[in-house]
């Protein structure tokens, strides 16, 4: 990239999008144009740079730019069939690329292209869009910029939304951008600098009005019995609600969900007119394809039971679903695409906060994130007038955009544990570090449980961000860190579906030297900790009626009677019995209950490092470093067992292609006979 308008827009996007009132995630688009060297002909060439689709301001690169001959773009405007064929216009743009052309030019590539300015902003800000939502939002453009900001009724994006641009900056020379009814605001210049400045203009000139002009209550007075609980009571409640919550949102299709208890959240639901403003839905279009057309609201007061909550919720889901369906049925044609799924992305509990989902945990926070801008819009209308989004039939009519469809198709096929949460104990280290790395890889989001918070954190932030994978502090022989563990997972990823105990520890010991700590150490972290994590995750798991997994890693040791180890044996035979227990019990719920019995893992075994590796060395009568030689010269197949040996059998009995088995012990030893289940 030589160009140095490109170089700016890059960084003039970067200042916009990393600042939220400016723009949400991945909403707008910039523009700059300039010349560069045409390498055929070696001449000057007009071109444009322009964000990609699907691209986010605040983290642009070079690669996310579009780069299209300006002569080829501004051609279009003579083949141009009309608003009936305006979509085959995206195809056009395809011919107007410069060389590999970047990134694929979005559907508001015309606006940018076809405006006469060197550069141009197209934002999505919650003042801006509080304007352009405003029932009499024209009117208070004139009132709120005069002439520098000009109003533009609705329009979808598309090729003639940016004809209908171009031709009113040609008619108001003295305009520095416009509102664009619905949706949001543009704004252009003759260098980055001063279209930043007038993007920024636009936007706070917007917000001070709001600010020094609105109502003092926009969502109407305080609504009894609606106010937030204190806090450790709203997210107790909301970790009682999640499994339920994620369940009603998973019908149609898996999904993870995000928490928010904001207080922006909470004051909207406690306001008065909350019902009826969320029944109307949000209008940008980045903010409906990311929340739906409108969110579930419990219509119940914060101090109604779990019971109730849960009782409500259901039958609203219900509503919602045939709304929906009529919502679809209404609006649908001949060449729609079938319906996506009936199901909510942003539920509302008055008093305890907003649930969000999507098919992985980054698209459900990004939802409520919208829906957080959505409700600042909201407020921003009505502190000046009444909020009007657009109608359900321009909704559909993007919602069911035939490009819309086109880009979900181009999206990349899940991977096999898309959308599940996996719970896995034990996991900051040896094989419960290994078996979450490779979930993770999978797809899977996943809550590592481990005695040590800062290690357990430390190995979640090795796998990536929070939307991957968090750390929490379990100790498993204690039930209310059990519960506590299992609540932060379920407000972090809506809930959880794959269960792995794996928490352990060993001591080496012949009979007349185990004393009675020594067993009931070993029994309460293995037997009793399996117990108690097994025991609150099955209720999570029958609440969201999804199905799931859990997993014991046991030992070959729980069928192989092998010598000094008493009451780690029999620990581990506890275990492969519950396999047994729980498999007949959970299956009616649709889960799947297996184990794996690993031979010693030596290599980044905690165990091993513990003290067990050099007393099993005794034993054995070899030297500790040679432990792991040693176990693989007594397998069948001669090979040393790995914690990603492990990891491996996890991800098979938790994916799609043993969906028909339970109650089963896979052998993780290489081979060993006297271990063989039968």
């Amino acid at each position: 990239m030589s160009s140095d308008a490109a170089r700016q827009l890059i960084a003039r996007s970067n200042r916009l999008g990393s600042d939220p009132k400016n723009t949400n995630y991945a909403g707008g688009n910039t523009s700059a144009k300039g010349t560069d060297t045409d390498p055929v002909t070696g001449e000057d060439v007009e071109l444009m740079w322009v964000k990609g689709s699907g691209g986010d301001l605040g983290t642009l690169t070079e690669q996310g730019l579009a780069v299209l001959r300006l002569d080829r773009l501004r051609s279009l405007v003579n083949v141009y069939p009309g608003l009936d064929r305006e979509d085959d216009m995206v195809a056009a743009f395809d011919y107007t690329l410069h060389g590999k052309g970047g990134a694929a030019p979005s559907i508001d590539t015309a606006m940018h292209g076809l405006v006469e300015a060197a550069h141009v902003d197209h934002l999505h800000p919650d003042s801006g869009i509080a304007i352009a939502t405003a029932v009499d939002g024209e009117e208070l453009t004139g009132k709120i910029f005069g002439d520098t900001v000009v109003w533009v009724p609705w329009r979808r994006p598309g090729f003639q939304l940016g004809l209908d641009i171009a031709a009113i900056k040609a008619e108001n020379p003295q305009a520095i951008g416009c509102i664009l009814g619905g949706h949001g605001i543009t704004a252009w210049g003759d260098s980055s600098d001063e279209t930043e400045e007038r993007s920024l203009w636009i936007i706070n000139t917007a917000a001070d009005y709001i600010t020094a002009h609105g109502k003092p209550e926009p969502f109407g007075p305080a609504l009894d019995g609606y106010g937030a609980l204190p806090e450790a009571e709203r997210r107790a409640k909301a970790a009682a609600l999640a499994p339920t919550i994620r369940g009603l949102a998973s019908v149609d299709k898996p999904q993870v969900g995000s928490f928010s208890d904001a207080e922006v959240v909470l004051d909207f639901l406690a306001s008065a007119n909350h019902p009826r403003l969320g029944a109307l839905g949000t209008s940008c279009p980045d903010h409906f394809l990311r929340t739906k057309v409108k969110p579930l609201i419990l219509d119940l007061p914060a101090t109604a039971s779990v019971e109730d909550s849960i009782a409500r919720l259901t039958e609203l889901h219900e509503q919602y679903r045939a709304d929906y369906r009529a919502y679809y049925d209404t609006h649908a044609t001949a060449d729609s695409p079938a319906m996506r799924g009936a199901d909510p992305a942003i539920v509302l509990i008055p008093g305890v906060g907003m649930f969000s989902f999507g098919g992985n945990k980054q698209t459900a926070r990004v939802a409520g994130e919208f829906y957080i801008n959505a409700i600042n819009v909201m407020r921003g209308a009505e502190s000046l007038s009444t909020y009007s989004p657009i109608s359900d039939a321009e909704k559909f009519n993007i919602e069911y955009w035939a490009l819309e469809e086109a880009k979900l198709q181009r999206m990349p096929k899940p991977k096999s544990h898309a959308s599940r949460v996996a719970f896995v104990t034990g996991a900051a280290s040896g094989i419960g570090k290994a078996i979450a790395a490779r979930l993770a890889a999978e797809g899977a989001c996943v809550v590592i449980a481990d005695l040590d918070l800062a290690k357990a954190q430390a190995a979640a932030a090795e796998l990536g961000s929070t939307d991957v994978a968090i750390g929490v502090q379990v100790n498993v022989t204690d039930e209310a860190q059990v519960q506590a563990g299992l609540d932060a997972a379920v407000l972090a990823f809506g809930g959880v579906d794959i269960v792995v105990n794996n928490a352990g520890l060993s001591l080496s010991k012949p009979l007349l030297e185990t004393t009675e700590a020594d067993w009931d150490l070993q029994h309460n972290v293995m037997a009793k900790g399996s117990f108690l994590v097994s025991k609150a995750a099955a209720r999570i798991l029958i609440d969201q009626k999804l199905g799931g997994d859990v997993i014991y890693i046991s030992s070959k040791n729980s069928v192989f009677a092998g010598p000094n180890n008493i009451a780690y044996s029999a620990t581990k035979a506890d275990q492969a019995h519950q396999v047994r227990l729980l498999a007949v019990e959970l299956g009616e719920h649709g889960v799947k209950v297996n184990g794996i019995n690993p031979d010693g893992v030596v290599r980044g075994s905690g165990i091993f490092a513990s003290g067990w590796g050099a007393n099993r060395a005794k034993t054995y009568g070899i030297e500790e470093d040679d432990l792991g030689k040693f176990y693989a010269q007594r397998t069948i197949l001669k090979r040393e067992v790995l914690p990603e040996n492990v990891a491996n059998a996890v991800a098979v009995l938790t994916g799609p292609d043993l969906s028909h088995t339970t109650g089963l012990h896979i052998p993780v030893d290489a081979g060993v006979a006297a271990a063989f289940v039968r």
